[in-house]
């Protein structure tokens, strides 16, 4: 699968040692005067070992590699002791990855490990890596639908980023989600997008006529449906015929996983009204 991991350039590493502490998950190893990613498995991608290389030999690329396994993870975390599961955990709440800070926490208790008590992350202590703008963010959501006459209404948004390109197709929010994977201009042209569409429902956006790197989409759409489970794909998109380009990807993508996955498409006219909706 096509996902986020750290890459080291030996060129610029001087083999300080000074990322290992700093990657709690053990994914670095120092080898032969170097640090090496010593595994796909162990790398989250999240990023926490980029601001402790003084030489800027640390990054973060996307590009294949095997799933990140959190159980796999913990087996070698609890070797470490108190404090670095403490980091660990730490490190999972401040990127929001609750799914994967669940199955820590029940791998220690299925082992009968205590949960550090300094699970409680600082509100001003959060880091990630790359664009603050594409760090992996779940919401709570009440689960009651709204009035739409209501004055004030909370957003239906259940996560963050939603841009197809700036998302992470593994993360624990698509576990078993149903997906909206909405055209750009739909949420303009819609009265009431959120509530009439979005409600319930995981998102993801895209331009099929000006957006670059189609394969992408293509590959993340795969994962999604083939590694990450989501239950049923939702394609709403407008009736120019450049649009219809959204719905060909999740029909490419579902083919390509050979995991059947419910796709219904919803076609919205240029004036905002629902003139087609079907199974396809």
């Amino acid at each position: 699968m096509k996902r986020k991991v750290v890459k080291i350039d030996e060129e610029l590493c001087d083999g300080c040692g000074a990322c290992i502490p700093n990657c709690a998950e053990g994914a670095l190893q120092l080898i032969d005067g170097k640090a090496r990613l010593i595994s796909d498995l162990f790398c989250d991608g999240l990023g926490a070992c980029l601001g402790h290389c003084p030489q800027g030999a640390i990054e973060v690329e996307e590009r294949e590699a095997e799933p990140y396994d959190e159980k796999r993870v913990m087996e070698y975390i609890v070797k470490g002791g108190k404090n670095v599961i403490a980091a660990h955990l730490l490190h999972m709440k401040e990127h929001n990855e609750l799914g994967y800070l669940k199955e820590a926490v029940e791998y220690l208790n299925e082992n009968g490990i205590e949960i550090p008590l300094n699970l409680q992350a600082p509100e001003n202590h959060a880091h990630h890596a790359g664009c603050p703008g594409a760090r992996t963010v779940e919401f709570e959501r009440t689960t009651e639908p709204q009035r739409k006459d209501a004055p004030i209404r909370q957003s239906l948004l259940r996560q963050w980023p939603v841009q197809m390109h700036l998302l992470n197709p593994s993360a624990s929010y698509f576990k078993n989600a149903d997906l909206l994977l909405a055209a750009d201009c739909t949420a303009f042209a819609a009265p009431d997008f959120q509530q009439d569409f979005l409600y319930g429902k995981t998102l993801a956006i895209a331009c099929p006529k000006l957006d670059q790197g189609k394969d992408i989409y293509l590959e993340k759409l795969r994962v999604m449906i083939e590694e990450t489970g989501i239950k049923s794909i939702t394609v709403l998109i407008m009736e120019v015929p450049c649009c219809r380009g959204l719905l060909q990807l999740a029909q490419q993508a579902a083919a390509l996983s050979g995991r059947e996955v419910p796709i219904n498409v919803i076609v919205l006219s240029i004036e905002g009204k629902k003139i087609l909706e079907r199974e396809v």
